[in-house]
């Protein structure tokens, strides 16, 4: 049921979300989430800046009522789950900008003015990582 990958930050992002809290699958028949996976992959290849972060995917992160959802997360680091995005290149570009952010950062917490104007009011959850407690 579980599939190991690189333990480093990784935006994780559900195949199988909605492309929108109206529609299931958008005008060709393909769902939100696998939009969002290949707009992701298509910004990270285009700049080398997007290295560092990986790009997974899995079905389902039960979110279903905030569609084209994400978990952001990263070993000893306060992780996220994000919603509600258009399955586009900028949604993709802002949520990988955020990564870099967050990535650099020392235990998750970006500073909201470095935060791409894409990425607020995305936020669903934040979840500690094993062991911790945020503050």
């Amino acid at each position: 049921m579980l599939t190991r990958v690189e333990d480093g930050p990784a935006i994780v992002a559900c195949n199988t979300c909605r492309h929108s809290l109206a529609a299931r699958d958008d005008g060709e028949g393909m769902r939100g989430g696998a939009r969002l996976v290949a707009a992701l992959r298509a910004v990270q290849a285009s700049d080398p800046l997007y290295a560092g972060i990986a790009v997974q995917e899995m079905p389902c992160l039960f979110a279903c009522t905030d569609f084209c959802t994400l978990h952001l997360r990263a070993p000893d680091k306060v992780g996220y789950v994000l919603g509600r995005f258009t399955p586009d290149e900028d949604s993709a570009r802002a949520i990988l900008d955020y990564a870099v952010h967050y990535a650099a950062s020392e235990h998750g917490r970006v500073p909201y003015s470095a935060w791409p104007e894409g990425i607020k009011g995305h936020f669903i959850t934040r979840t500690p990582p094993p062991g911790f407690v945020a503050e």
